[in-house]
């Protein structure tokens, strides 16, 4: 089996079975597509089936010029039904991770996955999980399960884990040129997987098990999330010192060795780095441990955007002018610069605590149209001298390259900016309160 496995894959006859057209999957699916693989991308959103088989992209990194020929050409097709796995030979698992509401590990979207694969899992197959989770969930979940068919891992069919590593609107490193991390649950699996990215990735590091695989992801996006943590708990302290963090983190970052510049904001947004680190958190409390840095590093991030409405507040009544009834502008709404995705945006959580205090909330962005407000739909506004002018306070909290920051501090009132977009803006500094 492996043989005919690894034939099929070097010579790129294998076809492959991609779970999941979103941030992960589609980027996935492109580039085996552009190395001659065929793909069959399968996800349950109709309309996102019915986009990418008319050449459309929904995601950031992946522009519809790209799409489109491989579609055209056959190499990419869409579908929702299950089924189409009989013909494939590698099976990329990319659906989401999401936690509940009590911030436990959801896995549904991965066992409803691995269900589906385990009624058509066949000799030959790869079976590869990119979704992040918590260490030890392919051997303990997703093992099992494919087993229970009567192959056995191995020898009968391939299984292994390979984080995925996607930062959405990053100009510099993509799918294809961010190495792999790969561990299978034998060393046969590990050689497969391993062999499967290296025909579309620059580079494919094996690592002894899936669990150590697993492991690296939480590890990089951890290290992220408790640095970040960090220099908002800073920033907190700079506040109460009447210092400006940003003066501080330049100045330490002349230093050539021994540190490394994480900067503040308004909360943590995205798939991976607000949630990931709870997944470990939450593994290792089965375990009798408490990670602390990682709860205190959460507590922080998670407690930003209240900070920001705080800080609004503050300056508002600097004012002689109350929140409450105040006409507010927000700034971007995407998680992070320049790319659409609002998924966890700190953003949505400062409009909800602005509008709770009674605040007239607008916003404005240019890549994201409209958001959903609990049962509400906000539409984004569009940008004029006389929307800055007429706001009370213009809350920068997304720092797109698509604003003027001159205009913007030359027209509005007052500006909150939680992302020291404003650092090279010379005049009318007075009206500029940082983080």
């Amino acid at each position: 089996m492996y043989k005919i496995l690894e034939k099929k894959i070097k010579d790129r006859t294998a076809v492959v079975g991609v779970i999941g057209m979103g941030y992960v999957g589609l980027p996935l699916a492109v580039e085996l597509g552009r190395e001659g693989f065929t793909v069959i991308g399968i996800d349950i959103n109709p309309h996102k089936i019915s986009l990418i088989n008319s050449g459309k992209s929904d995601i950031d990194d992946v522009k519809d010029e790209d799409l489109k020929p491989l579609v055209k050409s056959g190499k990419i097709k869409a579908t929702s039904d299950f089924s189409a796995l009989k013909k494939a030979d590698c099976v990329p698992i990319c659906v989401p991770t999401p936690l509940s509401k009590t911030k436990d590990p959801d896995v549904s979207y991965i066992l409803a996955a691995v269900n589906e694969v385990q009624k058509y899992l066949h000799p030959g197959q790869l079976v590869i999980l990119e979704s992040t989770t918590y260490p030890g969930t392919t051997e303990e979940l997703i093992l099992p399960i494919l087993e229970e068919t009567g192959l056995k891992v191995g020898k009968d069919f391939f299984l292994a884990f390979s984080p995925e590593r996607v930062d959405p609107g990053n100009a510099k490193y993509g799918t294809k040129n961010t190495p792999r991390v790969v561990g299978g649950t034998t060393p046969l699996c590990t050689q497969i997987a391993k062999l499967f990215y290296e025909q579309t990735m620059t580079q494919a590091v094996a690592v002894s098990s899936t669990k150590s695989a697993e492991m690296v992801k939480l590890l990089e996006n951890t290290f992220r999330s408790v640095n970040i943590g960090l220099v908002n708990e800073v920033a907190l302290m700079c506040d109460r010192l009447k210092i400006d963090v940003w003066e501080i983190i330049d100045a330490a970052n002349t230093k050539p060795f021994g540190f490394m510049p994480f900067y503040p904001g308004p909360g943590l947004g995205g798939h991976c780095i607000p949630i990931d680190p709870h997944y470990l958190s939450w593994k290792l409390k089965s375990l009798n441990y408490y990670a602390r840095f990682i709860e205190l590093a959460g507590d922080i991030n998670s407690h930003m955007p209240e900070y920001v409405v705080d800080r609004i507040s503050r300056a508002l009544n600097e004012r002689k002018k109350s929140l409450k009834g105040s006409k507010i502008l927000v700034l971007g709404v995407a998680y992070k610069r320049d790319i659409r995705d609002v998924r966890e945006s700190p953003a949505l959580d400062v409009i909800k605590l602005l509008q709770n205090a009674g605040a007239e909330v607008k916003y404005t962005d240019p890549h994201v149209p409209s958001i959903r407000m609990d049962d509400s739909v906000m539409k984004s506004v569009k940008l004029t001298k006389e929307l800055l002018h007429s706001s009370d306070c213009v809350a920068i909290v997304t720092d797109h390259t698509a604003f003027d920051y001159d205009s913007v501090v030359q027209n509005a009132r007052l500006i909150m900016d939680t992302r020291n977009a404003t650092k090279n803006v010379k005049q009318n500094r007075d009206k500029i309160v940082k983080l």
